[in-house]
């Protein structure tokens, strides 16, 4: 998962990063609160790792930002110093999902995180079969059905496919998708995912009448969006 953690502790973002990334996380840190802030603006994070006091802008005020402009559904935790039970209440209130004491303990930063993105999404939990309406992905054979036949992809295009679905209506930036699919492989040239995003497109059918749409996203990425049936 794509995790953004923010401390203006060196060392607390040091541990957290190798901690995070040891249990096969991608991180992304940073100790400024505006360069996050500029970051999530342009990108799309799975999990928030927040310090609660930060000079230039302070976690809480992130958190404000996430919640009017991402929403609910993002996970945020507080990583802080405040261990007080009014501190507590006032970070949970203002919308974090959980609360963590420095010292911070590599186990439990672990465990945290990874109750939270199972909470906040199931259905990339371990599997080897996932359906979504009348699409199906055999994860193991990395196999793709649509109405029970069997849809001819590579691997990149079937990695595609299910990591759309598994986000549906969620906007994916392009840096997000490249790292998820591509292994953070920089260097492919910008037409290569568009190439793949169409592929995908026309294998699958991705057409309002079959209950989904395949729609970029201006200046950022693309989001695979679940129609209603009167739109469809």
């Amino acid at each position: 998962m794509r995790i953004a953690i923010l401390d203006d502790d060196q060392n607390i973002l040091d541990l957290a990063v190798s901690s995070l990334t040891a249990a096969g996380h991608v991180c992304h840190p940073f100790i400024s609160g505006k360069a996050m802030l500029h970051q999530l603006h342009r990108e799309s994070f799975d999990l928030l790792v927040l310090d609660w006091q930060v000079p230039d802008l302070s976690g809480p005020e992130i958190l404000l930002w996430v919640r009017e402009k991402i929403g609910a559904s993002l996970p945020v935790l507080f990583m802080t110093a405040r261990s007080a039970e009014d501190d507590i209440v006032a970070g949970l209130n203002a919308g974090a999902d959980d609360y963590m004491i420095k010292p911070i303990r590599r186990g439990e930063l672990v465990a945290r995180v990874s109750a939270l993105l199972r909470r906040a999404y199931p259905s990339q939990t371990a599997a080897e079969f996932l359906q979504f309406g009348d699409y199906e992905f055999e994860l193991r054979a990395g196999r793709l059905r649509f109405k029970s036949q069997d849809i001819e992809t590579t691997q990149k295009e079937f990695d595609l496919a299910l990591l759309l679905f598994q986000n549906l209506g969620r906007p994916l930036s392009r840096a997000y998708i490249l790292e998820a699919v591509w292994s953070r492989d920089i260097e492919i040239p910008s037409r290569t995912m568009d190439t793949h995003i169409s592929r995908v497109r026309n294998k699958l059918e991705l057409r309002p009448e079959n209950g989904y749409r395949l729609a970029p996203v201006y200046s950022y990425g693309y989001r695979l969006e679940q129609m209603s049936s009167d739109a469809s």
